[in-house]
């Protein structure tokens, strides 16, 4: 199980005939809307527009995926159409040949260990989130589809013959993830566990005897289980604490069967690696005291060597330990970034991972510490243009309302990219950009099309990581919990603060955008600070919590209680009902562009109907954009492109344009 959980700019019911209003009608300088796309309000978007963009949208990425079992070339995910598929590379810089042609996104993929001819893989449809497992034979040029194609299946996972192949699943109850196991030569699926909650599978043991679980509760407790895959039965390897919650994530067993290793974040503010001992229950601290977050390792065939990265302020730093001396060996220095992915290649110690810089989207590398050698395997395209004019970020502090000792403020981490100032002098506009989650941490990677905005627009776009952002300590990320809600909108305010005191920046033009919660943070910002911002753009954002809470898919839905409070108890749902944008749209006033996948299991539809509904009724200009073959977010390329176009437009129209005064409406900073 992963800690990365990425936001981004631009992020299940039938689509409801009020959101298909016809748009504006096209002209030969406007660009068509596609055909999986219906808009609100939205006017013609000129051509100029998507072809002052088009290089930006035309940059790929990489994704690391498997080792081949027996020879070094690597599986990776990358797009060359709409969506991304499975490919493979023999040779570093090597051609890569494509092996998947799905018309939807390949979320994952996996060689088949002693028949490397096979490859399982992942996907959904339409962004629906109801994964589907598929079996693909090169050697017979054949797919099978392994799993119902109804209901939801993740966490696909081979034992090390290659004979079963072990997933979780919600058939029996659509709420509970159940543990299955899948018999390559017959064909035959086997239910060995039901489990209650939400579950995830972390490894086989040596012996494909027993396999390593997690139940998920929320980001800040998780605890590992180890299920007999014969008998079903479950013996709980860190049992969950009378009046204390503690997470454990990345984890596997050790090469003997008899320990695990584990990242947790017991004992400490942040996440170490550790080595657990299941009959006595002793941690053994394998990492040191770094302050900041393990996140992500792997350990070689032979038990010898562990890699694993650091979150260190949000760059990624790799760390290779010898496990009999504990030994820290010399590892590469890495362009300052974000990288995650680890795996060894089998039967050696070269280590592969994925990494993205501000100058380079997400690639694949590997290094070999005895030969001391760093290869790159991919080197993914950015449109044609020049990589070395792209902003490199810079990392600000900047201080919020309240204090974490007396006399001394709390202050907020983000980013911040400029544009050139000799291009772009004077107090240039500014984006700010909200991440979700809210267990999310906005991080200095790869910034796709946002560099058109910065390179040619000369917008300065800023990233906060409010509180309740990762990364920082379990302290830091529980600042905003259950009716702390508002105060990481109050971090907003904060910022804005900030941004009136900086000569570079325009404080009279600041557009606020975020998806799913940070969709929320957008609307909230709304709410409180509307008179201090000129618009805004949300996507698949939370509008009411207590309609997003009954009407998540079940699956999901314990899971954000967890996180934002029970709208079953009448104090929390009283609560609710205060926060909630929605029920405060009177209040949004300013130019808001909202984007919504028809099929999104997360935050429903209805989230973003009801709050375009009660936007429109106080006279400001909604611009709404439903994917009717997306989820929760915009995954196919003409879709993204379309919807990045009228982001811009918009914001053409209203960030770079001279601010106009939006009718009064009342406001005031939360809790105030």
């Amino acid at each position: 199980m992963t800690r990365t959980l990425l936001a981004a700019l631009l992020l299940a019911a039938p689509l409801p005939l009020a959101a298909a209003e016809p748009a504006a009608t096209a002209t030969p300088e406007s660009i068509p809307v596609p055909e999986a796309i219906v808009v609100k309000n939205v006017p013609p978007i000129p051509k100029s527009t998507l072809d002052a963009m088009r290089p930006y949208q035309n940059s790929r990425s990489a994704t690391l995926q498997d080792w081949h079992p027996t020879e070094r070339r690597l599986l990776i995910s990358t797009r060359f159409a709409e969506t991304n598929q499975l490919h493979e590379l023999k040779v570093p810089l090597g051609a890569r040949t494509q092996l998947t042609f799905e018309p939807e996104r390949i979320l994952s993929g996996g060689y088949r260990p002693g028949h490397p001819e096979q490859l399982v893989y992942a996907m959904d449809k339409g962004g629906a989130e109801n994964y589907q497992l598929y079996l693909l034979d090169r050697t017979a040029a054949r797919t099978r589809r392994i799993t119902d194609g109804v209901h939801r299946h993740q966490g696909a996972e081979w034992s090390h013959d290659g004979r079963l192949l072990a997933y979780t699943g919600n058939a029996r109850n659509g709420r509970d993830m159940d543990l299955y196991v899948w018999d390559a030569a017959s064909g035959a699926e086997r239910r060995v566990a039901e489990l209650e909650g939400d579950w995830s599978i972390l490894d086989w043991s040596p012996d494909d005897r027993r396999l390593l679980l997690a139940r998920f509760v929320s980001v800040h407790e998780t605890y590992l289980h180890a299920v007999d895959v014969a008998s079903g039965a479950l013996q709980a390897l860190t049992p969950r604490p009378e009046g204390t919650k503690l997470a454990y994530f990345d984890s596997l067993w050790t090469p003997d069967g008899r320990a695990v290793y584990t990242t947790t974040d017991r004992d400490s503010e942040f996440f170490r690696l550790v080595r657990l001992d299941p009959a006595t229950g002793k941690h053994t601290v394998l990492s040191g005291d770094h302050p900041w977050d393990v996140e992500g390792f792997d350990v070689a065939d032979d038990g010898g060597l562990i890699a694993y990265f650091t979150n260190e302020e949000g760059f990624g730093k790799l760390h290779l330990l010898e496990t009999a001396s504990g030994r820290e060996l010399p590892a590469p220095e890495l362009p300052q970034g974000v990288a995650d992915s680890l795996a060894f290649r089998p039967g050696s110690r070269e280590v592969a991972f994925r990494l993205s810089w501000a100058r380079s989207p997400s690639d694949v590398y590997s290094y070999d510490p005895e030969a001391r050698r760093l290869d790159r395997w991919t080197e993914s395209e950015v449109g044609g243009l020049d990589a070395s004019r792209f902003a490199v970020p810079e990392l600000v502090r900047f201080p919020t309302f309240d204090e974490t000792a007396p006399g001394t403020r709390r202050t907020i981490p983000a980013w911040v990219y400029r544009p050139s100032a000799e291009r772009f002098p004077g107090p240039r506009p500014v984006l700010v950009s909200i991440h979700g989650g809210p267990e999310g941490q906005s991080r200095p990677g790869f910034q796709s099309a946002n560099n058109y905005l910065v390179d040619e627009k000369g917008i300065v776009v800023i990233f906060p990581n409010v509180r309740g952002s990762t990364g920082y300590g379990k302290t830091y990320g529980g600042l905003d919990n259950a009716t702390k809600r508002e105060d990481s909108v109050k971090d907003i305010g904060a910022l804005l603060d900030w941004i009136a005191t900086q000569p570079d920046l325009d404080a009279s033009r600041v557009m606020v955008s975020g998806g799913s919660y940070g969709g929320y943070m957008v609307l909230a910002s709304l709410v409180h600070y509307g008179e201090r911002l000129c618009c805004a753009s949300e996507s698949v954002g939370i509008s009411d919590f207590t309609t997003f809470l009954e009407n998540t898919q079940e699956y999901r839905r314990d899971l954000r209680r967890a996180e934002y409070g029970d709208e079953r108890l009448p104090e929390i749902r009283a609560f609710f009902e205060r926060i909630s944008p929605r029920r405060q749209a009177a209040k949004i006033r300013r130019p808001l562009v909202v984007a919504q996948g028809a099929n999104d299991p997360r935050v429903p539809l209805s989230e973003s109907e009801e709050i375009v509904k009660a936007v429109e009724a106080n006279g400001a200009a909604v611009w709404y954009v439903v994917g009717k073959n997306e989820g929760h977010g915009f995954a196919k390329k003409p879709n993204v492109d379309y919807l990045q176009a009228v982001v811009f437009e918009f914001m053409e129209r209203h960030l770079l344009a001279p601010r106009v005064a939006a009718p009064a409406a009342p406001g005031g900073s939360p809790g105030q």
